[in-house]
């Protein structure tokens, strides 16, 4: 357990936007930041921060929270392991009680295989630089075969597995790891007698970190020239890794990216690694694996400009080129470099400067048309067949781009690349997007007038926007409550009763009434918030607004993420000057607050006395009730039905 003390810390210490902002490119817009959202996939922008509040919330998917609770959400990670991410980040120290053997028992598994994966790395790094078979075959391998730095080795944390089959599984099971999360890991291989074994025996190490530096997975190389030996061996999908959503390097290059707006994609660790030695570090790699769209999504956080570099296998150009059309498809930009044929990544970036790199990059740098014209027109040959086909082919990446005015530009380039009528190209383009899906664009034109028209009514309709009304379930009544507390508890309105109008407190009203049948909320944490905000207000007094930092920074999470979603929803109306020229009346706030607050709490109480009545009811059923306790129970539904009638006319002078 953390004490609240040391969560006061944390908050105050956090820095929302660089938090976040190690996960996605966030982008200043007026006093916040705005990105395409993390947690969903959106083409526009729709994901906010706001620095002042300490808060986020995606206006498309929902999602709201502060610092501590993003970490936690992107990451899986439990509220007290989201505090200690963002403490370590600030040098706060964490103090808490030692957990007990049944707590231990209790751990996540994730957080299990993560610290297993940690250990791991660890051995593997110790066993390169001192164990004498990891020096003269590990580390020579690195130095002398890939010319590594030895800083470069550290910066990457890589290692060597022994060549003896059980050594780092027998280390483990020493160091008091468990059996089950070395083989869920896929650090070990379980023998059919039980005994273990090292998946990676005789390979260097490339561990894998995910986009938070935490080590996921592992790559072994084998130093055999055998033939039936795999050259790579990798780490199988576990809880915690899944190699179509893992990008190796990105740890290491999401700032590069980020500062100089592109990243550059090649095939294996080796040319990750090379690349960052030579000085060029905004590059990534899919680990030899096919490009799959959860990587490209993992990029487009922190850019829409990728540069793909080949080598000059011809074969190998074939096979991967699918991921271009894959890349266009999510928005993208792509361009291309083919490096010379004696070359790949790892071994130009060896050879030259990062000036020289970069200068390459720049000089021979294309867009995706123009290279795939080159590389398959070669094949093409002056066969019409061929070129067909080939034009079908680039045709079918044009399709892939969702921008209209991109797509229209580049349907343009490849007539005039390939010699042939812009009009008929245009027509194709056309039938390709609209066959597999239907008109995606006409559906997205519908979604944006939906959207203009619902902001027309509103902005015609000087109401507040998310008002109850009989018909609203209890927990959206609980909601409506807790929204007049959060925003409005602090302000006053006047309420005519008889003749005179009295001037009553928001949060006052609501306590009174509450109070009045001793009722509290069903829904957890909405009664939470209820409960934090009568602690704040009596301390505090009547009329004196409560700091929404008690609620942002809740110790609860769900507390947290339901105060910022309530607290950043669009409810407010500010009346437009034009109502005031054409001297139109508006609802005033006090004037909302008069109808709105009486309004919710007796609808809330009247669904109260529903369900209680329900209840009643229903006991009134059971045939074992003795005549005293069937009086009893009749006795009490008259007096909720007293009740009812009651409210039932205070809402229809409330209405009218």
């Amino acid at each position: 357990m953390i004490d609240r003390e040391t969560v006061d810390r944390i908050y105050a210490a956090a820095n929302i936007v660089d938090i976040i902002g190690e996960y996605v490119t966030l982008k200043r817009k007026g006093v916040n930041y705005q990105a395409c959202c993390p947690f969903h996939n959106e083409k526009t922008p729709s994901f906010i921060v706001s620095p002042s509040k300490g808060v986020f919330k995606c206006f498309g998917c929902g999602k709201s929270g502060n610092a501590v609770t993003f970490v936690m959400e992107h990451e899986g990670m439990t509220y007290p392991e989201a505090l200690k991410a963002v403490a370590k980040r600030y040098g706060i120290e964490v103090r808490e009680k030692e957990l007990t053997p049944e707590e231990v028992a209790r751990n996540d598994n994730r957080e299990s295989m993560f610290v297993l994966n940690s250990w791991a790395s660890e051995y593997f790094s110790d066993y390169l630089w001192h164990d004498p078979e990891g020096i003269s075959v590990g580390l020579s391998y690195f130095r002398q075969k890939r010319g590594f730095s030895d800083a470069t080795i550290h910066k990457f944390g890589l290692g060597f597995c022994p060549a003896r089959g059980d050594r780092m599984s027998r280390a483990a099971l020493d160091a008091g790891y468990k059996q089950e999360f070395l083989t869920a890991t896929g650090l070990s291989l379980q023998r059919e007698d039980g005994s273990l074994f090292d998946r990676f025996r005789d390979r260097v190490i490339f561990p894998v970190h995910n986009i938070s530096g935490r080590i996921v997975a592992f790559g072994g190389r084998t130093l055999r020239t055998d033939k039936t030996v795999a050259k790579y061996q990798n780490s199988p999908e576990s809880e915690i890794y899944s190699k179509k959503r893992e990008l190796y390097g990105l740890f290491f290059a999401k700032k590069a990216i980020q500062q100089q707006d592109f990243a550059i994609m090649v095939e294996g660790y080796t040319d990750v690694i090379s690349m960052h030695q030579a000085g060029v570090e905004n590059v990534v790699a899919s680990s030899g694996t096919s490009l799959t769209t959860e990587q490209i999504r993992l990029l487009g956080r922190f850019t829409k400009n990728i540069t793909v570099i080949y080598d000059g296998d011809a074969a190998g150009i074939h096979a991967s080129i699918r991921g271009i059309d894959m890349i266009l498809h999510e928005g993208m930009n792509v361009r291309v470099v083919l490096l010379p044929p004696e070359d790949d990544p790892d071994s130009f970036a060896r050879s030259h400067t990062a000036a020289q790199v970069q200068q390459y990059i720049r000089e021979n740098e294309e867009d995706f048309l123009t290279f795939k014209a080159k590389l398959l027109l070669k094949d093409a040959s002056g066969d019409p067949i061929k070129k067909a086909a080939l034009i079908n082919d680039m045709v079918q990446s044009i399709v892939q781009i969702p921008d209209p005015i991109q797509r229209s530009v580049y349907t343009k380039e490849c007539a005039r690349i390939m010699d042939i009528d812009e009009n008929v190209l245009i027509s194709e383009v056309g039938r390709k997007r609209m066959a597999p899906t239907g008109d995606r664009e006409a559906e997205e034109f519908v979604r944006r007038q939906n959207a203009r028209i619902r902001s027309e009514q509103r902005a015609a309709a000087p109401l507040l926007e998310k008002s109850v009304s009989a018909g609203s379930s209890p927990e959206a009544l609980e909601r409506e409550l807790v929204r007049y507390l959060l925003k409005y508890g602090h302000c006053s309105f006047d309420f005519k009763e008889g003749r005179n109008m009295i001037a009553y407190n928001v949060a006052e009203v609501i306590f009174a009434e509450l109070d009045m049948d001793e009722l509290e909320f069903q829904d957890r944490v909405y009664n939470e918030i209820l409960k934090e905000y009568r602690h704040q207000w009596e301390e505090l007094g009547s009329g004196v607004e409560v700091p929404i930092h008690h609620f942002i920074n809740h110790p609860d999470p769900e507390v947290c993420n339901v105060s910022v979603d309530i607290l950043t929803s669009e409810d407010n109306y500010v009346p437009s000057e034009l109502w005031k020229q054409k001297e139109i009346h508006v609802e005033s706030e006090a004037e909302m607050l008069a109808a709105g607050v009486p309004k919710a709490v007796m609808l809330y109480k009247s669904k109260v006395i529903e369900r209680m009545l329900k209840e009643l009811n229903d006991r009134l059923k059971d045939e074992t009730l003795s005549d005293e306790e069937q009086t009893e129970i009749m006795l009490h539904i008259s007096k909720l039905n007293q009740g009812k009638v009651k409210i039932a006319r205070h809402l229809h002078r409330l209405i009218l």
